[in-house]
């Protein structure tokens, strides 16, 4: 079941609409040659330098890149970066891929897995596997991608690369700002706006102030289907609200100091979930109510969504000694999330088999994931300065973090329809079973981590343009778990908590030689080593799992590291008075131990399994140009060929969830390409606006949502007590667990002048819907359904600095 439209004639017809007048505005006020391109000034080594100069690969998206292509977050920012794939599980929840490094789709409840990206708010790592913070674009100086394994400068969670948020910081003796509003429309959808702003304060000559505050109105574009015939269009709307402030001290050349606050709120009312089935709402039933949830709909009973508290506060001092620099980054997190879902399909999937009435079955049921995470980091290294031959780095790391996790899923009166349904017996309510009343299932687990790290880096630069160099990573890592299961639906712990521990400790090196031709040509060749670390599993629920699912995926207590070796050959070229450059790499990434999440079918569990080997190869190339004042070009694609080089069997030889040799690896797509073009024509209107247009489109290849999804049979769902419930007219359905390959046109126009843009743009000019990732309870058994994309989208925004 597969709706979409791929409206190709519409896309070039409005890109040459633009393209035909920006020529003929063009001819009228003759191109002269003028600067190149932007010369962009990255932190990527832990020092300043520029992109081309950067010995491998690296992209960087300046804020007026970021607002040029139509992003307003990082998923969608993520279409404009080659090889960087964000799977989009709603606001708040994302998961992301570097050149198709990827083991699947983290699932909400296994807070234990650690990230295959890092991802940083400057120098401080805010990366969560699967709740990678939503945070705000705006006042951002740049967004950096740095690809392939960076195990060496930024430790564990880096193994396919790094996201670094870098924000504008406090300029002393500078007084500016920025104000933004902006207001959009969402096709059959509801309407959103923001309003945000920004100002730098001087406080005295070796003082600054900057604060940032914005609040997002976020569109909701899903038609939930409820109880009795409700219907509610934009079901998923959302809002968000944020501020920052930075205080910078330099009281000589010598020293800066720079403490900051971070706040953000994210609330949201539902989740962009295309329903394909839902035992409680499909189109199949006859005794119960038949519903066609359409392109855009879902069935549930009550409202879901997301509540996620951020809070951090940083503090960064900076020691400028003449031969050295020492730089130390203090950090502390505070995060608490509450994920809401309706999961009366699933308890009811199981009160069906029990023999329940259809008011058994559609008892309210809702299942909340409460996350709260605090950490604490310190870096603390110091840096060569000049231009000597040989420059060096060299720090210490520490990271001591607390994650308390736990799920319950109250449903009012269970306990008495499980004693109505299976009679009068022991253990059957949820207090025999550890939980609290008419709870039929309860979690509460704590994890205490802690990672020690000494890490350094040098480069020695020889007198016939080559430089070498050379570092390494020390870690050790020390995590503790308490468990505590209960309810009727889990394998009760008993009173006391089970504990696990797991703790390991390796080196991560990096070689990179490099040579320079000319000053417009660097060729490197790399090769550095990553690692993800590894973590314990859950418990089955074993009172769900059927026998074969439980023989098949109990057993397995723990997971080990993950390591990756990765090779690669790069060019960074610049033409023609660097008007044009061009970025070329072919790497190879060979993976051990490559930790891949399961779902264990009936029993309604995540299990994480090593695969022995697993590589990912390919090649990426960037090609941007400004061959005069009027006009931009840029085209940028990834093409990744990444799979299983190992299966993992079980007891009977078979393959365990799709983990055989040859299966694709998951989330991130082969192929995945982005073009822009841009016109600009100075003094356009009354002699003084500029006038600017971009157009940016995205194309993303198919990929799956989890190795097992591929298995043959996998789209078909048939069978089983529980799929009869309101005597459906079939005895199955098929879906097409691929998700296939889209497109994303976006377009904006606009003009600007005296510090004024005022600009009106169309995201999604086709209304592409986007399969983005398989949402399946139950093992398929209670719903599947389809994470979306947000529809064409019409808009306009004003912005004025000052």
């Amino acid at each position: 079941m597969n709706t979409r439209n791929h409206s190709h004639g519409l896309v070039l017809g409005a890109v040459s609409a633009v393209l035909a007048w920006s020529a003929q505005a063009q001819q009228a006020a003759a191109p002269a040659k003028g600067a190149g391109l932007e010369e962009i000034v990255v932190t990527a080594t832990k020092r300043e330098t520029s992109l081309h100069d950067v010995p491998f690969s690296v992209a960087a998206v300046t804020a007026d890149q970021v607002r040029a292509s139509g992003a307003g977050n990082v998923v969608e920012l993520a279409r404009n970066v080659a090889g960087l794939t964000i799977t989009d599980l709603g606001p708040g929840q994302s998961q992301v891929a570097i050149r198709g490094v990827s083991a699947g789709q983290v699932i909400r409840d296994q807070p234990g897995v650690k990230p295959q990206v890092g991802v940083y708010l400057d120098e401080t790592p805010i990366s969560v596997a699967l709740f990678t913070p939503d945070l705000d674009l705006f006042d951002l100086d740049r967004f950096e991608v740095l690809r392939g394994p960076q195990g060496t400068l930024f430790g564990s969670g880096s193994i396919a690369g790094t996201l670094r948020y870098i924000t504008a910081q406090p300029k002393i003796g500078v007084h500016e700002g920025l104000v933004e509003v902006g207001a959009s429309t969402v096709n059959n959808g509801g309407t959103g706006g923001d309003i945000k702003g920004a100002v730098n304060l001087p406080t005295s000559a070796t003082t600054a102030l900057r604060l940032v505050g914005y609040h997002d109105e976020l569109p909701g574009f899903i038609t939930a289907y409820g109880p009795n015939g409700g219907v509610e269009k934009g079901a998923n709307s959302g809002k968000k609200d944020g501020a920052r402030v930075a205080f910078t001290w330099k009281p000589n050349e010598v020293l800066s100091i720079t403490p900051r606050l971070v706040y953000q709120k994210l609330t949201t009312d539902g989740y962009p979930r295309i329903d394909i089935y839902n035992i409680l709402g499909n189109p199949y039933t006859t005794t119960e109510p038949a519903i066609n949830l359409g392109n855009r709909g879902q069935y549930r009973q009550f409202r879901e969504g997301i509540d996620d508290d951020f809070r951090l506060g940083d503090l960064k001092l900076v020691v400028d000694a003449g031969v050295a620099t020492l730089t130390s980054i203090t950090s502390y997190t505070d995060r608490k999330i509450t994920v809401l879902r309706d999961a009366s399909q699933l308890t009811g999937s199981v009160t069906y088999q029990f023999g329940g009435t259809s008011a058994d079955v559609r008892t309210n049921s809702p299942l909340y994931d409460r996350h709260h995470l605090k950490a604490l980091s310190q870096e603390l290294r110091l840096a060569s300065n000049g231009k000597d031959a040989l420059q060096w780095l060299g720090g210490i790391y520490f990271e001591h973090l607390k994650r308390d996790y736990g799920q319950d899923l109250p449903t009012p009166g269970y306990d008495a329809i499980v004693t109505r349904l299976l009679g009068p017996g022991p253990g059957l309510t949820s207090a025999e079973n550890g939980a609290p009343p008419d709870t039929p299932f309860f979690s509460d687990l704590h994890y205490n981590f802690t990672q020690y790290a000494a890490f350094g880096e040098m480069t020695y630069k020889f007198a016939n343009r080559t430089a070498l160099t050379a570092g390494a990573r020390w870690f050790r890592f020390d995590e503790d778990r308490t468990l505590y299961f209960g309810g009727l639906f889990s394998a009760p712990t008993g009173p006391t908590p089970i504990p696990g521990s797991t703790s390991s400790n390796g080196l991560a090196p990096r070689a990179i030689l490099s040579f320079e031709p000319s000053d417009d040509i660097k060729i490197n060749v790399e090769a550095s080593r990553g690692f993800r670390l590894g973590g314990i599993n859950d418990p089955l629920n074993a009172p769900l799992c059927q026998p074969a699912d439980l023989a098949s995926y109990g057993g397995h207590p723990d997971w080990k590291d993950e390591w990756a070796w990765n090779y690669e050959v790069g060019a960074k070229m610049r033409f023609d008075d660097r008007r044009v450059s061009f970025n070329v790499a072919a790497f190879y990434s060979d993976i051990k131990d490559l930790q891949v999440p399961a779902d264990a079918g009936s029993c309604s569990s995540r299990v994480v399994f090593n695969v022995p080997k697993a590589r990912s190869q390919g090649i990426e190339a960037e090609l941007y140009a400004r061959p005069n004042t009027n006009w931009d070009f840029g085209i940028s694609a990834t093409y990744a060929d990444a799979t299983l080089q190992s299966s993992v069997l079980d007891s009977a030889g078979q393959p365990i969830a799709g983990m055989v040799s040859g299966a694709r690896m998951p989330t991130a797509p082969k192929l995945q390409a982005v073009a822009s073009v841009g016109f600009t024509l100075p003094t356009a209107f009354a002699n003084k606006w500029d006038f600017y247009s971009n157009v940016v489109g995205q194309y993303v290849g198919d990929s799956y949502t989890q190795i097992g999804d591929e298995v043959a049979g996998f789209g078909t769902v048939s069978g089983g007590a529980f799929f009869h419930f309101g005597n459906p007219t079939v005895n199955g359905f098929t879906f097409n667990p691929k998700l296939p390959a889209y497109q994303i046109v976006n377009l904006r126009a606009g003009v600007r002048a005296n510090g004024w843009d005022v600009a009106a743009y169309v995201n999604n000019v086709t209304d592409e819907i986007a399969y983005l990732s398989v949402d399946r309870e139950r093992g398929r058994r209670a719903r599947v359904g389809f994470l979306t994309n947000q529809p064409r989208t019409f808009g306009v925004s004003i912005q004025k600095k000052f």
